[in-house]
């Protein structure tokens, strides 16, 4: 891939200042972009402008907000446009386990459970794609937007993976994503998914740190070695699909997932 694919291109990243998020976002701008990170801790917010101003001071900018909230998205989007001059894409990568909350399997699942998740994962993904549209329509641009599902959304793992609401917040986001796709083809603004299997994140610690669903994802992630998923293993399509390259793909739904969709996996 062109080094520079992304130049004179400005983009936000709702969950942009840790893990997935954050590796995006640094690697948008060593490939020439402009990015505003937006993050819910102030501390990744401070730690994260920081990295971004080793790469340049100039095209990197982590802000404070909760993809929770309608305002968020839309402010992100407006200090692009004031920062950078532009806004021609969005990732939304926020979202979460609700496990705290009271996700699980159904009969167990909580109705705090089924509200926390969806607002997480779905609700918050809704307001920022909602934003990002109207700004395209507003300035009658075209415009990228590239939303994070997961392979549990279509390909369950019953035995480790038994958050219920969760897959079906990130099935939605599927089904979602290819409704806006077709509806704003003409308009020439895209819309696709990225589905990662197990990646290490802060998210992703209880199944990390258990050997026993560690020795399950050597048979269901078998590439590689039968490892983990790093954040970097996405940037690279993440990139190509908020790029010039990929202008001519929308409503797809593309795996990082070492192979979990094609493995049966040992318990």
């Amino acid at each position: 891939m062109n080094p520079d694919s992304l130049e004179n291109t400005s983009l936000v990243v709702i969950g942009g200042t840790t893990g997935l998020g954050l590796s995006a976002s640094l690697s948008f701008m060593r490939a020439g972009a402009s990015v505003v990170a937006v993050g819910r801790n102030e501390d990744n917010v401070i730690k994260a402008q920081a990295e971004m101003e080793k790469i340049d001071p100039g095209r990197g900018h982590a802000i404070a907000g909760d993809a929770i909230d309608p305002e968020t998205s839309s402010g992100a989007i407006a200090a692009c446009i004031e920062k950078f001059g532009s806004f021609d894409g969005l990732y939304h990568v926020a979202g979460g386990s609700g496990r705290r909350f009271g996700d699980g399997p159904l009969h167990e699942i909580t109705v705090e459970g089924i509200d926390k998740t969806l607002d997480l994962n779905l609700k918050s993904l809704m307001l920022s794609n909602r934003a990002a549209v109207q700004t395209f329509l507003e300035r009658n641009t075209a415009g990228r937007i590239l939303n994070m599902g997961s392979v549990l959304g279509y390909s369950p793992s019953p035995q480790y993976f038994s958050t219920h609401v969760y897959a079906a917040a990130k099935a939605a986001i599927i089904g979602f994503t290819k409704a806006t796709a077709a509806y704003y083809a003409a308009s020439n603004i895209r819309f696709n998914v990225i589905a990662p299997a197990l990646v290490e994140t802060p998210m992703a610690q209880r199944a990390a740190n258990d050997d026993v669903i560690q020795n399950f994802i050597k048979t269901k992630q078998p590439l590689d070695g039968g490892r983990i998923g790093c954040p970097e293993d996405l940037d690279g399509l993440a990139t190509y699909l908020l790029s010039e390259q990929s202008r001519f793909v929308t409503g797809q739904v593309i795996a990082v997932d070492g192979g979990w969709t094609v493995s049966e996996g040992q318990l």
